[in-house]
């Protein structure tokens, strides 16, 4: 959605119209959705928190101030809703394979071994998502979280930093151990599993 539309709906949506709160959803639903799938393992909890965000958006809209990137505004509420669940959980979720697809198409599984060798060399495909998700698990929440909002709601280092309101250099230090340390843990993996042919 353009700038000049976006600040017509918030003010619509501001305004108590409920097809502004529609557009809204459907501007920003499905990379929500995603991210929520992804960062839950869970459709059913990925619906349940999409419409936690919806209300949470009625609720706040008025708090909104429209010099920040509504976007980043919608997403950190996403992140800290996500946090809270996890927290209520005490359990951390099963996420995305590494043939997970992001919205624009990028691989997971890609981005942490590479593009020119295959995601699942030497492994099926369900010991290759295993792993993944084990490695996943292993992360601090908020590098969880920073490589969850790249790769699948496909946020800038610069919007995560202002979700997570710190510095660009942290986000990118944060998503670059992250990413080294899932390849260390798949390809140890390959290793041990290639050790039993």
């Amino acid at each position: 959605m353009d700038p000049q539309r976006l600040r017509a709906t918030i003010r619509a949506a501001r305004a108590g119209r409920e097809e502004a709160y529609q557009e809204i959803l459907a501007a920003f639903g499905p990379r929500l959705y995603g991210y929520f799938v992804r960062a839950t393992g869970s459709r059913h909890d990925a619906e349940d928190l999409l419409g936690e965000v919806m209300l949470r958006l009625v609720g706040r809209l008025p708090e909104y101030d429209e010099k920040g990137r509504f976007e980043q505004w919608v997403f950190r509420i996403a992140s800290n809703l996500v946090r809270d669940r996890i927290r209520r959980a005490k359990v951390r979720p099963m996420t995305s394979s590494l043939e997970a697809e992001s919205p624009g198409g990028g691989v997971l599984g890609e981005t942490i071994c590479g593009r020119g060798r295959p995601a699942e060399a030497g492994l099926r495909h369900e010991e290759v998502s295993q792993a993944l998700n084990e490695a996943l698990e292993r992360l601090d929440e908020p590098s969880r979280q920073m490589v969850l909002l790249r790769h699948f709601a496909e946020m800038s280092f610069r919007e995560i930093a202002e979700i997570f309101q710190c510095p660009i250099g942290t986000v990118l230090a944060k998503v670059h151990r992250a990413l080294k340390a899932l390849r260390t843990v798949l390809e140890a993996n390959d290793e041990s599993d290639a050790g039993r042919l």
